[in-house]
């Protein structure tokens, strides 16, 4: 197996002063390219501790891709550090000399002193070009593993590693298959309650399960041989008639998946919502091409009251969400009505009646993530109906304290 890390540099980074996409993107790149990435570290703007790092990485790693460090101050340390960790020195590379000298002519400016420092590299370095900034790439093996350093600006980052850095690795490593990872995005269920269902299937050799947890979903990942489609699909397939009661898409986001059925079946859309604050518009809408079929969105203060001299909430988000779908002149409305401890109610309002139900928090949330979960069942009752799927699914964190569904000849009578 082909151990691949990802080191990045810098104080900001270390401190958490910026967040560091860059390693987020390349894992996932590389992914899916064929190639995992084994280990990802950071270390700071300090010699030392960068040079003990790349030493350490060089004697465990195939490959290390450093990001950072490159450019003309004081403290960008990556390429000095990189000679020392390879027991030689720097050296000027005229090449890229006059490519900086270029860059700052074109721009009406002398070159400053401090950017010659770019130009020195690792002697032996194979350097990789930069067309949209002034730190190049570099290319240095020692103890055996290659080490290609990369700029920390995101956009010079992407372009090198697309460019030249993944077709080197291809070049250097040609024989390798890597893997590729199929998802199902769940909703409603847990952990645990996913693992005793899957944990117990006998996997071929080459494939394996893994879990991703994040509000409002879990992911559950197959993993398993790039060039294995057939075998994948039928594993897919098998896992899917395990959990389908919570699966809410599979290999495209839930708002994607949503969108294309919104698509598909060319109905138009309309929101009200009390408790979501506009984030389930927002969700519906997240998508071009499935924001033509939206309509009106209506956002309403939680001191709105839904029917007056009502108590039941559940028969005032009906009543609004009948009232939504027709005064909107759409084909489905949506209604998401506010919280009162812990208890909400949402409905859907379609051609063929009306759906509506009310559900308790089983546990605490705070008002961001209250909404979050509120927005996904409201779009997952979309789904349901897009998809001709039973309406009332079982949430693990909620309690249904009612349910109803309304024909539309009892509506019109």
């Amino acid at each position: 197996m082909l151990k691949i890390a990802m080191l990045s540099t810098g104080e900001e980074v270390l401190h958490g002063d910026i967040v560091d996409t860059n390693a987020a993107w390349l894992s996932q790149r590389f992914f899916e390219h064929g190639y995992s990435v084994t280990k990802r570290s950071t270390v700071g703007d300090e010699m030392s501790s960068l040079v003990e790092e790349l030493m350490m990485l060089s004697f465990n790693c195939d490959v290390v891709v450093v990001n950072g460090g490159l450019g003309p101050t004081a403290d960008d340390l990556s390429s000095e550090a990189a000679a020392v960790a390879a027991e030689t020195e720097l050296t000027l590379f005229p090449e890229w000399q006059t490519r900086l000298e270029q860059f700052f002519a074109a721009r009406g400016i002398t070159m400053p002193e401090s950017n010659i420092k770019q130009a020195m590299l690792p002697k032996g370095s194979q350097l990789f070009d930069n067309p949209i900034g002034t730190a190049c790439g570099f290319k240095v093996t020692f103890n055996d593993c290659d080490f290609y350093f990369t700029p920390g600006v995101p956009s010079e980052f992407k372009l090198m590693v697309e460019q030249q850095i993944l077709p080197d690795i291809k070049r250097c490593y040609p024989e390798i298959i890597g893997q590729e990872c199929s998802k199902l995005y769940t909703f409603g269920t847990s952990e645990s309650a996913l693992s005793d269902k899957l944990d117990k299937m006998q996997l071929p050799d080459g494939y394996s399960l893994g879990y991703r947890s994040y509000l409002p979903y879990i992911e559950v990942k197959l993993f398993g041989p790039k060039e294995d489609l057939d075998r994948r699909v039928k594993l897919l397939q098998m896992i899917f008639s395990l959990v389908e009661a919570n699966v809410v898409s599979i290999d495209e986001s839930m708002q994607d998946h949503v969108a294309h059925l919104i698509l598909d079946k060319k109905q138009s859309i309309s929101t009200a919502e009390q408790s979501t604050y506009g984030a389930l518009s927002q969700w519906v809408q997240s998508h071009e091409g499935a924001a033509e079929y939206c309509g009106h969105g209506w956002v309403l203060g939680e001191k709105v009251a839904l029917a007056e001299g009502s108590d039941d909430a559940l028969a005032s988000v009906l009543a609004l969400v009948g009232a939504t779908k027709e005064k909107c002149a759409t084909d489905i409305a949506i209604v998401t009505g506010k919280v009162i401890d812990k208890t909400f109610s949402v409905a859907l309002a379609t051609p063929e009646g009306e759906w509506g139900q009310t559900l308790t928090f089983n546990r605490e949330y705070s008002r961001k993530e209250r909404t979050l979960v509120i927005t996904t069942i409201a779009a997952d009752m979309l789904r349901r109906y897009l998809s001709t799927k039973p309406m009332f699914a079982s949430y693990s964190s909620l309690t249904r304290e009612k349910e109803m569904f309304i024909p539309r000849n009892v509506i019109g009578a």
